[in-house]
């Protein structure tokens, strides 16, 4: 399985650091990741009480699961060490800043982990800058094939 992206996050932020994380799930949510059946939309994440969870991540249920599928929106908690869990919680505390996910893959022991990033919010401008140097980028690959 590859891993699922949130390809709207370098869009919509510039990433200053990137952590990865475990994740705390149930039997059904890791087989519909397997199946790479999960949104990112307006998934965010925040620390509470020296911990950090996973709000608006959506997993889908699991398409042969039971009458006891698990909550597909429900809050899940991310395993990281404590003083990463310090570092970005003072990281946090300035202006601006928030905390997203980026991937969600599953590492070679099997245990399904997601790298999230410190982010600060673009602004229009920014975005559209983005935009025209994808743009860029594109025609100079394009013009480097005819050749």
């Amino acid at each position: 399985m590859a891993a699922l992206l949130n390809r709207q996050a370098t869009f919509n932020y510039f990433i200053e650091n990137k952590f990865e994380a475990g994740l705390q799930l149930v039997g059904t949510e890791v087989k519909s990741l397997r199946e790479g059946k999960a949104s990112f939309n307006d998934a965010y994440c925040l620390v509470e009480g020296g911990e950090i969870w996973i709000q608006s991540l959506h997993i889908a249920p699991y398409s042969h699961g039971t009458h006891s599928n698990h909550d597909p929106i429900r809050t899940r908690k991310l395993l990281l060490q404590k003083r990463e869990i310090k570092k970005i919680e003072s990281q946090l505390k300035e202006k601006g800043f928030t905390l997203i996910p980026l991937k969600i893959f599953f590492a070679a022991n099997g245990f399904a982990k997601i790298e999230i990033g410190l982010a600060k919010g673009k602004k229009q401008a920014d975005k559209r800058e983005s935009l025209k140097k994808k743009q860029a980028d594109r025609e100079m690959k394009k013009d480097q094939y005819e050749d």
